[in-house]
């Protein structure tokens, strides 16, 4: 189904040449000499796309100016804030902010609504566009309104992803949207590129889903495909419907990947025509030779009903594989579970669900940029037609992407069939993906095509004994599901009419109510700020020695940047820094809000004069460190973690540990770029360590001269854990730009703007 190649490869006039002693005699054969091999990267998609946008003149390290942006109302506040306080004076891009986050105001007060006003009046003083809440959600609206082939779109949510129009895409934290928005450039090495090689074409009851889980199943645990280009080419393209394609394209983001693209054809232009930009297309397509860093070969025809269980996409099976060995597989679920949530108070028991050897879930939904798309909500109605999941605990519940998606599912009788079937229709609302809508009950298992299923990623609370599990499958398996009352089907055992009515675009919803501002701002207007938005709080640069106090140490193969900031109802206060500060690590370490705190009481002690004696005492015990006094020495806080920031490209991951007086993450690798580049943008260390760690938690570790160690080589950063006797060991930083070593040195982005 899957297979990866072990080198790089050429792909030479339609056929791979493995990247190995033999490949100079056979590009020779083929007529391509040294020379053009030595090009060949030149000859990807994502060669030309990113150098077209690039403001370097160097190839290799790229400063990239998009040409638009989108931002969703868990992030615009925070975004507008930072570049306002950076000297922002206009949008000098097409700026979108949809509201498809914290659409519904059910939780705290009047705040939420308080942020949507608030971003259409940046919109209206800074040139922007504002969508509503209910109209679409972010993905849906730029994919109908703004990607293009060739084009570069930069996101604030890390499922920006626009490849299958031919648009590279990129999920990136607040900070570095603030860049653009004050004219820098997103800065990057160049990343590699890895074919995703296509054959063959989709059986009957098989979706996107299927195939972007048994893709993220293949290569999230490898790093495979990590911060690199997902290039999507081969016959196999041309088999895939537009939506099936975007919705494959969305859940790249589960890989590690930084942005995808996707060969363009006739397929691509009629989606782009139906949607009023046939100007937007032109063929996109690998040169004669090319050269990609890995393959990645998918033979769409052995893709198979998939189920990715409780807590990771990546957790993949087969349903029939699944049905084959239920208990085994679920008990071996429910134990990883319970390592992840690292209480034995709550359970989420599985087995206890298997009836007559069948797996019976409570619950489905088919929601957002991944599932909301019109193809499998037609198909979802098509073999629900005449059937019902009962009146029992199960219940479906569908959200279109947008209101033309809805109107066009309307149009083809496809929202009154699902209805007829007990199936509830919501509007254009990401929560389902998040943990802000259809909540399940406490130990139930939803079955959902949306785009994540970590912990908590459902909205319950084991803090409090709740806990609820995930399991992500495509819309025509949760629709053969419901069709079978709750019990696990795959689509491929339903008879149904997998034929879909041609797609018609009605805009006339956004005509009525989309803000379109862009170039056209009312520069002197003023910001309606709520009672819940508040200014980002001082930040101070980074001092010549760092004493790091561990407030946290996490141990997990991997931590999300939802266990470092829940996301679901906490993200109503993403507009208040110190309010959504107290939810830090509160899934996955409650006390360590009141351990930072601690730590920043310490290092206001130390500017008033009053620093602990003895603690100096062991700072001066350190090489080189005996005449220091306090007024040398910053006191930050810091978390240890193996490999966080897995997912959202929410820079709150980072600013919440920030303005708790954070300093620095220490890990041994970091999941993301994005979420490295968010510890960065907030003005903390990034630091690395290889081998055992030797401190834990509560432990002191001071770095003499870190401001001096930033300035220099990165890898090999001395480091003391404090104690009776101080112990040495040696930590890093990946290389840095000079733009982030003085973002870093000047203690955030909004420093390093003022300056």
């Amino acid at each position: 189904m899957i297979e990866c190649t072990s080198t790089g490869a050429y792909l030479a006039r339609g056929q791979w040449i493995m990247a190995d002693g033999n490949a100079p005699a056979a590009l020779a054969a083929l007529g391509f000499d040294a020379d053009a091999a030595a090009k060949a990267q030149q000859g990807t998609i994502a060669w030309g796309i990113l150098q077209s946008h690039n403001t370097s003149g160097d190839p290799e390290n790229l400063k990239i100016k998009f040409d638009a942006m989108a931002s969703h109302d868990i992030t615009f506040v925070g975004i507008i804030q930072t570049a306002r306080a950076s000297g922002l004076e206009k949008f000098p891009l097409p700026y979108v902010l949809t509201n498809c986050h914290n659409s519904l105001c059910a939780v705290g007060g009047t705040i939420n609504e308080d942020d949507h006003r608030f971003g259409l009046s940046a919109a209206q003083k800074y040139g922007g566009i504002f969508v509503p809440p209910h109209l679409a959600v972010i993905h849906q609206y730029m994919r109908e309104k703004f990607a293009g082939c060739g084009k570069m779109i930069l996101g604030s949510d890390s499922h920006t992803r626009y490849g299958a129009l031919g648009t590279m895409a990129i999920g990136e934290g607040g900070g570095e949207l603030a860049k653009q928005l004050l004219g820098r450039t997103y800065d990057v090495a160049r990343p590699g590129v890895v074919a995703i090689y296509l054959t063959g074409s989709l059986p009957v009851g098989c979706g996107p889903h299927d195939v972007a889980i048994a893709l993220v199943g293949a290569l999230f645990k490898s790093g495979y495909v990590k911060n690199k280009v997902m290039e999507f080419i081969g016959p196999g393209v041309a088999s895939l419907r537009q939506d099936t394609r975007n919705a494959i394209d969305a859940m790249t983001t589960e890989t590690t990947c930084l942005s995808s693209i996707w060969e363009t054809d006739e397929t691509t232009r009629k989606y782009l025509a139906a949607h009023g930009r046939a100007a937007d297309y032109k063929a996109l397509a690998p040169a004669d030779l090319a050269y990609y860093d890995g393959v990645v070969k998918v033979d769409l025809s052995a893709i198979r009903p998939m189920i990715a269980l409780p807590m990771h996409p990546s957790n993949a099976f087969t349903i029939e594989e699944l049905n084959a060995n239920l208990e085994d597989i679920l008990h071996a679920c429910e134990q990883e579970v319970q390592k992840l949530v690292g209480r034995t108070d709550v359970k989420l028991d599985l087995c206890s669900k298997i009836e007559n050897g069948k797996l019976r879930v409570d619950q489905g939904v088919i929601a957002g940029c991944a599932g909301g798309l019109y193809d499998s909500i037609v198909e979802a109605a098509s073999i629900l037609k005449g059937r019902t999941g009962g009146c029992g605990e199960y219940a479906l519940s569908v959200y279109p992407a947008s209101q033309p998606v809805m109107m066009a599912l309307d149009k083809a009788g496809a929202l009154s069939s699902l209805m007829a079937s007990g199936a509830t229709i919501r509007t254009a609302f990401c929560g389902p993906c998040f943990g802000a809508g259809d909540v399940p009950f406490n130990g139930a298992l939803s079955i959902r095509h949306t785009t994540r299923n970590f912990p908590s990623r459902e909205g319950s609370k084991p803090g409090v004994g709740q806990l609820a599990g995930v399991a992500l499958m495509d819309a025509r398996s949760i629709a053969a599901t419901t069709a079978n009352g709750g019990i696990l089907t795959p689509a491929t055992a339903i008879d149904y009419d997998p034929t879909v009515p041609e797609y018609t675009f009605d805009d006339t919803s956004y005509q009525a109510r989309v803000y379109q501002g862009f170039g056209q701002g009312n520069y002197d207007a003023l910001l309606k700020l709520g009672p819940n938005i508040k200014d980002w709080p001082e930040i101070a640069p980074l001092g010549d020695n760092l004493l790091l106090k561990v407030a946290s140490y996490i141990t997990d193969p991997v931590t999300t940047t939802d266990e470092l900031i829940p996301s679901g109802e906490t993200s109503s206060y993403r507009s208040n820094p110190l309010g959504l500060a107290e939810f830090t690590l509160s899934r996955k370490d409650p006390a360590y809000v009141g351990r930072a705190k601690e730590v920043q009481a310490e290092e206001a002690a130390r500017r008033a004069g009053q620093g602990d004696a003895a603690l100096l005492a062991q700072i001066q015990a350190v090489p080189g460190c005996e005449g220091l006094t306090w007024d040398d020495v910053q006191i930050a806080s810091t978390i240890f973690a193996v490999k966080p920031g897995d997912g959202s490209a929410r820079e709150q991951a980072a600013s919440c540990q920030r303005v708790l007086g954070a300093g620095a993450n220490i890990a041994v690798e970091y999941a993301t770029k994005r979420y490295r580049s968010n510890l960065i943008n907030w003005g903390m260390l990034p630091f690395q360590i290889a081998g055992p760690t030797p401190f834990g938690l509560g432990d002191y570790i001071l770095v003499p001269n870190a401001r001096k160690a930033l300035a220099g080589d990165l890898s090999e950063i001395p480091a003391y854990v404090l104690g009776d006797t101080p112990t040495a060991f040696t930590l890093s930083i990946a290389p840095l730009t000079a733009d982030e070593r003085q973002i870093l040195a000047d203690g955030c982005l909004i420093n390093f703007y003022k300056h």
